[in-house]
């Protein structure tokens, strides 16, 4: 079956990109339904708008409350029907008002090897702490901060001399691969529970130990 994404973005948008080339390329099953924005001026929605793919803004100040504000996400997203909702480089938090409408159908993809180093600057993080490895995790989104059961991980070496900027640009690369790779899967998934509702896959076992997930200091 060809799953059907929402996509909610803050920024740039290049981890939807990565999506849209792979759809456009062949190698991933899927259909980019609906791409959402708390952020008008975005650049996501309008690479969005260049595939001919609906675009919407839902701003924050435009509602009186979180609950509210999430209820409106919510409602763009499920007119579009989607079977699975990717957080790609959205920045706000979501709360019941939301996950509750898509429960185990919205995943997240964060730049860092969690549990290690959740929510904001995760690049910075991992230079400060001083660590030889980081990475990207893809996992289900929960209502706390980067805290959901991870599906899978990718690890990136920190290399002597990096940034914020270089380090930041070599994790992007593997968030681009495994993002596309666990939608390829989850809809594999999907599609073996034929006619009932989708099964969410099993998680990978990290090899990356406890509770830095293996990023070791220098």
């Amino acid at each position: 079956m060809r799953i059907r994404l929402a996509v909610l973005v803050s920024g740039r948008g290049s981890n939807l990109q990565a999506i849209m080339d792979a759809i456009g390329a062949g190698r991933l099953d899927a259909s980019v339904e609906v791409v959402i924005s708390d952020m008008p001026d975005a650049p996501a929605l309008e690479r969005a708008r260049a595939r001919g793919i609906p675009a919407v803004a839902v701003r924050r100040r435009d509602y009186s409350s979180r609950a509210e504000f999430e209820t409106a996400l919510a409602d763009a997203a499920e007119r579009a029907r989607p079977d699975l909702i990717v957080l790609a480089g959205f920045m706000r938090l979501l709360g019941p008002a939301f996950l509750d409408r898509f429960p185990g159908r919205v995943i997240n993809i964060h730049p860092s090897l969690l549990p290690a180093f959740p929510g904001l600057e995760a690049q910075r993080q991992a230079l400060e702490y001083g660590v030889k490895f980081t990475g990207c995790t893809v996992h289900y989104v929960d209502y706390g901060m980067d805290s959901g059961t991870i599906i899978d991980q990718r690890v990136v070496a920190v290399m002597p001399g990096d940034d914020v900027d270089s380090l930041s640009a070599r994790i992007l690369e593997q968030e681009h691969d495994l993002l596309v790779e666990v939608i390829r899967r989850m809809g594999e998934a999907m599609s073996k529970a034929a006619g009932e509702r989708p099964e969410r896959p099993r998680a990978k076992q990290s090899a990356k130990g406890d509770a830095r997930c293996g990023q070791e200091q220098a």
